[in-house]
This record gives structure tokens, C-alpha cells and sequence, in this order.
């Protein structure tokens, strides 16, 4: 029993976990050819014994063959054919490699589905011919066939041209078993009529209007005798041809504007290789504007618009109504060109509340034209909500106008939208005038202040007292002028202190000096100033000339 409850317990989940793992790559094994190896995205085939006798495939939901990139195979003496579907599973295939094996032949659609392939190795085979429409399709920056008993023949006189015509100048060394059986350089060969075809592409007018026809005719001539096809892409107008031994033609019909800078051609094609010759469709067509949207904020405010149009139309924008002449701080620019299809937009430079309005673009040229309208709203008004949309007065435009365009200012400049410089213009004189309404509001106040308190001196009961600190001119003390001298004997009631008490209820005159006059309970030395009590020189007594000064007789 304990036994039993050992092998229950981690022991048996380690053996069941070995068990699967065995079966794992039991059932790999299985999904793998025999004599390779198999990986997610490699297979290689190196062992002679047994070897394959088929191109390997994998057991079907065994893995992905889209993921295979590389098949290298070698030493495989049996493996003599590569059929049209045995590669067609691997479509994700870069790099295929056949060295030192039997192949002999290679079904002319072998390739046809691996477009991915760049390399191939077909060393040390038993290939005596291959056609070049095995690798028309394919971009291949390497084939190498170098070890393979080739018959001499116009069959392969296309890879003595591809050596030619290729960038690379490094040359493999190919030889070729004429009929008595002796190897001649590849590089030497010649083969009577067998050389690269020609074709002719006769185009009387390529421009076109659209919705117009056109038709193209097109002349081929080589030997052996060539194909002529024709290659126009991926071209959206109704077409058809016609092709007679090496004469062809190509009608296009209802020609549509998405055809405009179309590649079309004529292509003829032999045993030894290809020619073709090519033309450009052009198509005129009045401006559409496919897209034109609300002001969007980046660097700059911007609204967004795409244009197609064949000559490139010319564009005008309208600001309410008016013709908006472009500046520095507001213009067009495209961003992005696309052969008759213009991305761009009218940038705005800090655009405030007056830029905000309805704006309209309109795209012409000699076929037609289109306009667009949207409305822009960059920034709410003075003391409405930002949310809002207040109606705009044009009185507001009046004053402001911008930067003429290249070919003349000619708008009514009343109904001009300002631009970004005059609107900060503007603003500043604002600021200004206000800045000079406030300090005048606070000049005009304290002079105010002043004058009340001026006036509330002049009749208060204590006089001289009150002007002390208004600035009045002081005149320095003179001895021997007493209160007598300060107060005029013939105008008493004119002074300003003609109202001071000298009764027997003031203190002492001698507490206070000789200069000194009593005012109320205070004694207050006084300083005479004749310009303030309009005293003149004549009224002035002999003995109150300042010490020092001559008197008169």
C-alpha cells in the first residue's frame, strides 16, 4: 500500500510528464521528413542514407509553413524534380538550397507563390536546361548554378545575359555541352537567331481630359519571335487590347482622374529575355476639395484641407465673405504632395477673438472649380463665455486691414479680416489708453483731496497753525520784532490772525520771547512773510528792516 501511495504522489506526475514528453517528439518526428531536420522556421536535409526522393513537405497541422524561411538541402542523389505545388506551401521562403544532388528539372510554376525568395543555390545538380519564366516574378538577388551540365541552346542564353546585365561583378564560372560534347564557356557562347526581343510603344497624345479616350499601339520584333503583352497595373479606367502576332493596341475608355501619373506599357518577351517600353498617363481635371475641417492647435493654429486637381489649382481663401490676403502671420502652406493631390492648411499665428468666422477655400484652374466653407472659433470675446457664439458686428472690421498678396490689393479692405500683428496692435493701444485713464483718475484724485483739505484750512480756527505744512515760505526770525510787528496796524482785519486773544487769560508773553504771539492757550513763536499777508516794501514800518539794512530818512 505505501508503494501504491509513493507512486501516487510527485513521482507520478515526473513520470507522466516524461511520457508526454516523449510522445511530443514522437509526434514531431513524425511531422519532420525522413533523413532532415525540422525547426519553426528552418528545414535542412543532409543525410544521404536513406535521403528523400520528394522536395520535403510537412505533415499537414503538423506546423505553419508560412514560417519556414530557409530549406537547404544537399547530398540528396534521389531528389530529381521539384513539381509546381511542392513549394507552394512555403510562402514566407527567403533562402532555398539544392547543392550536391540529383535535380534535373523545375516545373516552370514551382515558384509562382513564393515571391519572398532572394536566394537560390542550385550547385553540383544534373540540370541541363532552365527557363528564365521560372524566376520572371521573383526579385532574386542571388542565382547561383554553377556545376550543372547545361546543353548549349537558345534555352539558356537568357543567364549568359542575366551575367551580362547584372551589377554585381563577381561572374560565376557556367559552362555549357555543345553537341560533340565538349564544355564551352558560357561567356563564348553564340546561337544563331537567338537574341533579346524590342518593343515599340507609339503614344500621340498622353494628356488627356478626364473622361476623354485614348488608344495605344505598340510594335514588337525579335528572334526567336516574341509575346506581346501588356502591363497598365492597377489602372481604375475601362480598357481593352487587341494583339495580332507582333502588333497590339490599348484602348482606354472614359479616362478617370485616379489614373493620372499611371506607368502603362508595352512588354515583349522571348526565350532569351524581355523588353518593354513605357509611357505616363496624364489626365487634366477640374479641382475637388475632399476634405477641409475645423482649426485644429499644434505649433500653429491650422486648418486642414486636402485638394486634388490637375493642372495645380490655385487657392483663395474668403474670410466672411471677403478675399482674405495672406501675410506672414496667416498663409497657405502644403505639407504633403502626392502627384495631383495637395495636403496642407491655412496656418493662423496666434489667431484672438477677431479671427473667429466663417472661412472659405476655393480651389480653380482652367477645368472648373470648387469651394468649401467651414466656421472657426479660436477664442471666446471679452467677458462672454468661451463656449459661446456671440454674434460678430462687422463694425468691428472696419479699421483693420492686412498685407496685400502678390498680385495687388484689390479687396474692399472694410470687410477684411485684420491679421495677427494689426489685432496685437491694437491691443496694445488699449492697454495704453487705459493705462492712461487710470493714472489720470489718480491725479485727479489726490488734487481733489487737496483741494478739500486747502479748503477746510482756510476756515479753520487755528490759522496759521493748519498752513504751517502747505509749504508756505518761512522767513527767518528777526529780534526786536514782537507780535506788534507781525500783525499790520493799518489792516488788522486782513491778517489771518486778526481773531488772537491777548487777554489776561493767556499765559505769559514772556514765556514765549519777544517773537512770539498768543493764540488761543498756545503762545506760538510767528515768522512774518510779507508775500503771503500782501505786505509790500512801502507798508513795511522803519523798525522792522532787518538788522543790517540801511534806512531811509
Amino acid at each position: 500500500m505505501s508503494s501504491w501511495m509513493r507512486w501516487h504522489g510527485p513521482a507520478m506526475a515526473r513520470l507522466w510528464g516524461f511520457c508526454w514528453l516523449v510522445v511530443g517528439f514522437w509526434r514531431a518526428a513524425l511531422a519532420c521528413p525522413t533523413s532532415c531536420k525540422c525547426s519553426a522556421t528552418r528545414i535542412w536535409c543532409s543525410d544521404p542514407t536513406p535521403g528523400i526522393v520528394a522536395f520535403p513537405r510537412l505533415v499537414p497541422n503538423s506546423a505553419d509553413p508560412e514560417n519556414i524561411t530557409e530549406i537547404y538541402i544537399a547530398n540528396q542523389k534521389r531528389l530529381e524534380i521539384i513539381n509546381e505545388d511542392d513549394v507552394e506551401a512555403y510562402t514566407g521562403l527567403k533562402n532555398l538550397t539544392i547543392v550536391d544532388s540529383g535535380l534535373k528539372f523545375v516545373a516552370h510554376k514551382a515558384f509562382l507563390k513564393n515571391s519572398n525568395l532572394q536566394h537560390i543555390n542550385f550547385t553540383r545538380n544534373k540540370l541541363t536546361n532552365l527557363s528564365r519564366k521560372h524566376f520572371r516574378h521573383l526579385d532574386l538577388s542571388e542565382l547561383i548554378l554553377v556545376g550543372n551540365p547545361f546543353t548549349c541552346s537558345c534555352d539558356i542564353m537568357w543567364i549568359k545575359t542575366l551575367q551580362e546585365t547584372k551589377s554585381s561583378p563577381e561572374t560565376q564560372d557556367l559552362y555549357c555541352l555543345n553537341e560533340s560534347s565538349k564544355n564551352i564557356p558560357l561567356v563564348n557562347l553564340q546561337i544563331p537567331n537567338c537574341g533579346l526581343p524590342s518593343a515599340n510603344l507609339a503614344a500621340p497624345n498622353l494628356t488627356v481630359e478626364e473622361g476623354k479616350s485614348i488608344t495605344l499601339s505598340c510594335s514588337v520584333a525579335g528572334d526567336p519571335v516574341p509575346n506581346l503583352y501588356w502591363d497598365v497595373g492597377n489602372l481604375v479606367s475601362k480598357h481593352m487590347n487587341e494583339t495580332s502576332h507582333t502588333q497590339g493596341s490599348l484602348r482606354i475608355t472614359n479616362i478617370s482622374s485616379d489614373d493620372s501619373g499611371k506607368q502603362i506599357s508595352c512588354v515583349a518577351e522571348n526565350l532569351v529575355g524581355e523588353d518593354q517600353d513605357s509611357v505616363n498617363l496624364t489626365v487634366h481635371f477640374a479641382p475637388t476639395i475632399t476634405f477641409l475641417e475645423s482649426p485644429t492647435s499644434d505649433h500653429h493654429w491650422c486648418i486642414p484641407f486636402t485638394v486634388k486637381g490637375n493642372p495645380k489649382p490655385a487657392l483663395q481663401w474668403f474670410y466672411n465673405g471677403a478675399i482674405l490676403n495672406e501675410s506672414k502671420y496667416i498663409c497657405t502652406k502644403i505639407h504633403v504632395t502626392n502627384h495631383t493631390e495637395y495636403h496642407g492648411c491655412l496656418q493662423l499665428d496666434n489667431p484672438t477673438h477677431m479671427n473667429n468666422g466663417d472661412y472659405k477655400l476655393v480651389a480653380k484652374n482652367e477645368y472648373g472649380k470648387d469651394e468649401k466653407q467651414i466656421s472657426a472659433h479660436f477664442m471666446g470675446w471679452p467677458g462672454i463665455d468661451d463656449g459661446a457664439d456671440p454674434n460678430y458686428p462687422e463694425v468691428i472690421y472696419e479699421d483693420y486691414g492686412t498685407a496685400a498678396n502678390d498680385i495687388g490689393d484689390t479687396t474692399n479692405r472694410s470687410n477684411e479680416i485684420p491679421s495677427t500683428d494689426v489685432a496685437d496692435k491694437t491691443g496694445r493701444e488699449h492697454l495704453s489708453v487705459y493705462a492712461v485713464v487710470v493714472i489720470a483718475s489718480v491725479v485727479g484724485f489726490f488734487l481733489l483731496v487737496m483741494l478739500f483739505l486747502l479748503k477746510l484750512a482756510r476756515h479753520s480756527k487755528f490759522g496759521m497753525k493748519d498752513f504751517s505744512w502747505f509749504g508756505f515760505g518761512k522767513v527767518k526770525s528777526r529780534q526786536g520784532i514782537g507780535p506788534a510787528s507781525v500783525i499790520s496796524n493799518d489792516d488788522d482785519s486782513a491778517s489771518p490772525l486778526h481773531h488772537i486773544s491777548n487777554g489776561s487769560n493767556t499765559p505769559s508773553s514772556s514765556e514765549g520771547g519777544p517773537d512770539a504771539v498768543i493764540i488761543g492757550m498756545t503762545k506760538i513763536p510767528v515768522i512774518e512773510n510779507p508775500q503771503y499777508f500782501g505786505i509790500t516794501n512801502s507798508q513795511l514800518k522803519p523798525d522792522t528792516w532787518p538788522r543790517g539794512s540801511p534806512k531811509t530818512a
